[in-house]
């Protein structure tokens, strides 16, 4: 694959700074990048919230021509765009190109891919397939294209889109192009689905790990409503007012359960599609502000957003697919700090979603079932739930790693050596000579007449049948779980996870090692004292941490920001380790800096301060200063020159810059508190009124989010202009 040139002289990493702002990369960004940029097909796997999006917007950025990313959600496409806009001022350097677009919209996308302003375009494969797409694509240069969500290429996937499957052939009609996959979720065999579909066997790959250490996995049983409802309201009130969400497989479902906890005084909002489109949008931002704890939705939500501080996720009904409760439980704990992740389990959930799949066609019946067993086999392991679910993903995991971060390892069950049963249960399987399902070889094993299969095959007939009779049918679906995970068996994904013994599971029977499991895997209720036990110990001062979000909550209200723009938790809980009351002390807390200190910090430096002498609290003495830069040549000449209210596209050309380039350096200036006043450009251009109206806009919705802002207001006022009256805004309220 030829490499496709890049734009700009800067390495990766210089313009990692320059334009996202960040010191360095996360685990496989950097090489994936440099790959990209030398031009070569790429297959990504990296979990939730390990920075899939930057490895294909950064070379996006550097590269030369338009990378299109394909994207199967119109929520996620939009929040990825808004995030982009809000790093440079131009306003078509990202766009996306879906169903949701008016003709007018579609139009102005259209107008910056042939006039080479865009440098990504996000696109829904239903809009790719359209010839009128193919022919506006075939006239730009497209840089790379980028498949996010790739496991939706695969049939095996957890959310499997036909369309996906016929990228390749789209592709090859606008042109040889560098292909790049990414995805949270692949087991081998999805991988290697996606890739024979995408016709990149070759790419290189780039496999991150995909344990997350600071999520706690715990299953609980789903007895009676009465009893669950009182488990779920004791577990949020544990959580002392925390963001969390609760994953419902049904409307129904979802509308009952955050009534329930509304009645029991928890501020709970429900969110899945049969909501009006507006009040669904505003529970979103609810959930973002902080004015609702919880969020109760079908598993629509989450998919568009990156709220860093969600610490539970509680999944009511059983998952249909290991990936789904992957993707889903990855919702939390993103921002490094511990996130629980409970499910509650039913046998009888299990059922039900096999009867939902009674209509589908035999193939989906039998891939959807596959998919339901291996949740069911998670839930009912008792084995390490980390090593369970990295196994699934072909990960080889070590449970003494866990570290106690899951209920299986934290309250493990009585265990006994159970190799000679083991051995039994290989035996059998060789002498069944074939592939068969779990219940068929467990119905051999205890010696089941009544199996029908048992009777297709004569199987009652063999030496071996029934040799672990004195054990239950539960005990060697461990076992055969057991063999799993230890890598005696093969599972045949091909023929819906038949199962066989393989080389290293006939050594085991030469030499076999005693290996220890758990005879106990029927569920036991955990009591709220053991759920004490699970939290995670902190450092912090656990009074003032709880002060601070208050404090936090307040600023954001008076502000109309979201909490988390104001400081995220590691940031209070820092603050609440190291007591910082000076500017310079406070620019050193984690995820603070010298910008949001002067923005926001006051109040929170005189909090502690007076915290500090009220309580007789002796600092410690490790916060190291940061060094302060002083602000650019360029960026004094721009305030000077507003100061004298000189036109802001003639300040451009004085500087020899671009608008594009001047809109990104005032975001820079008014990110660092400095206040302007550029109401005698925005004046001739926008009626005062009109003005009022766009900042009480601004005060009641997200502040990234001026692509909406463009549709709220019907096209009235380009991406531009409302970019201006966002950062004349901040000026006035933030600073």
């Amino acid at each position: 694959m030829q490499a496709t040139a890049t734009q700009v002289s800067k390495t990766p990493k210089e313009f990692l700074k320059d334009f996202f702002g960040f010191d360095g990369f996360k685990g496989n960004q950097e090489p994936v990048i440099q790959s990209i940029l030398e031009g070569n097909d790429c297959f990504v796997i990296m979990p939730t919230g390990a920075g899939k999006s930057l490895c294909f917007q950064l070379p996006a950025m550097m590269m030369e021509g338009t990378a299109i990313v394909i994207s199967p959600l119109i929520a996620l496409m939009k929040n990825q765009v808004d995030n982009l806009r809000g790093f440079s001022m131009q306003n078509g350097l990202a766009h996306f190109l879906n169903s949701s677009l008016s003709k007018g919209e579609f139009n102005q996308v259209v107008s910056d891919l042939l006039e080479a302003k865009t440098k990504l375009l996000y696109i829904a494969p239903e809009t790719l397939k359209k010839p009128e797409t193919i022919e506006i694509l075939s006239k730009i240069k497209v840089s790379f294209v980028a498949v996010d969500e790739a496991h939706c290429i695969s049939e095996w996937g957890h959310d499997f889109r036909p369309e996906y499957r016929k990228i390749k052939q789209m592709v090859k009609e606008i042109g040889d192009i560098p292909i790049l996959a990414l995805t949270a979720t692949a087991t081998p065999k999805v991988q290697y689905d996606i890739q024979k579909n995408l016709n990149m066997l070759d790419a290189e790959l780039f496999k991150s790990s995909f344990n997350r250490s600071n999520l706690y996995y715990s299953v609980r049983p789903k007895g009676r409503k009465d009893v669950v409802h009182k488990e779920i309201i004791s577990f949020i009130k544990q959580h002392n007012n925390s963001s969390g969400i609760i994953y419902c497989l049904s409307r129904k479902k979802v509308e009952e359960i955050s009534e329930m906890l509304q009645r029991n005084g928890i501020k709970a909002l429900p969110y899945h599609a049969g909501l009006d489109a507006k009040l669904r949008a505003q529970h979103q931002d609810d959930f973002l502000m902080e004015n609702c704890d919880v969020i109760v939705a079908t598993i629509a939500f989450g998919m568009g957003i990156d709220k860093p501080d969600v610490r539970y996720v509680i999944h009511y009904d059983v998952p249909k697919s290991l990936e789904g409760y992957y993707q889903e439980t990855g919702r939390a704990g993103r921002d490094g700090l511990r996130g629980d992740c409970l499910l509650f389990y039913n046998p009888n959930d299990i059922e039900k979603l096999e009867k939902f799949m009674k209509d589908k066609p035999v193939a989906e019946q039998e891939i959807g079932g596959l998919l339901i067993a291996e949740t069911a086999a998670f839930a009912e392991s008792s084995q390490c739930r980390r090593k369970f679910l990295l196994h699934y993903f072909g990960e080889t995991f070590e449970e003494s790693r866990c570290e106690a971060m899951c209920d299986n390892c934290a309250h493990p069950k009585p265990k006994r050596d159970v190799s000679n049963e083991l051995k039994i249960a290989i035996e059998c399987m060789l002498e069944m000579k074939g592939e068969f399902s779990l219940n068929h070889i467990v119905n051999f094993i205890i010696g089941n007449k009544s199996d029908a299969q048992i009777k297709d095959y004569h199987h009652e007939s063999y030496p071996t049948f029934g040799r672990g009779k004195d054990q239950d049918k539960l005990f060697y679906k461990s076992i055969i779980r057991l063999a799993l995970v230890h890598g005696f068996l093969n599972k045949n994904i091909e023929k819906y996870g038949l199962l066989s013994v393989n080389e290293l599971g006939k050594e085991y029977l030469k030499n076999a090692k005693p290996i220890e499991m758990a005879v106990d895997v029927e569920f036991e209720s955990i009591s709220d004292e053991d759920y004490e036990n699970f939290r995670l110990e902190s450092v912090c001062d656990e009074v003032l941490f709880s002060d601070l979000k208050d404090l936090r909550r307040k600023v954001a209200h008076e502000l109309g920001l979201p909490p988390y723009v104001i400081f995220q938790d590691p940031s209070l809980e820092d603050m609440a380790i190291k007591y910082p009351i000076t500017l310079e002390e406070l620019a050193n807390i984690n995820g603070v800096g010298k910008n949001k200190a002067l923005k926001y910090g006051a109040k929170f430096l005189s909090y502690i301060e007076k915290y500090v002498k009220d309580n007789e609290i002796e600092r410690p003495l490790d916060v190291v200063l940061k060094g302060n830069s002083e602000r650019s040549a360029k960026r004094v000449n721009i305030i000077l020159n507003i100061d004298k209210q000189v036109d802001l596209p003639e300040i451009a050309s004085q500087l020899k810059i671009s608008f594009e380039e001047l809109l990104e350096e005032l975001t820079q200036i008014v990110n660092t508190g400095t206040k302007l006043n550029i109401r005698y450009f925005l004046d001739p251009i926008i009626d005062e009124d009109l003005q009022d109206e766009i900042i009480d806009y601004f005060k009641n919705n997200d502040e990234e989010d001026l692509d909406a802002a463009v549709d709220h207001f019907d096209g009235e006022f380009d991406w531009a202009e409302l970019k201006l009256m966002h950062l004349q805004f901040l000026s006035d309220v933030a600073n």
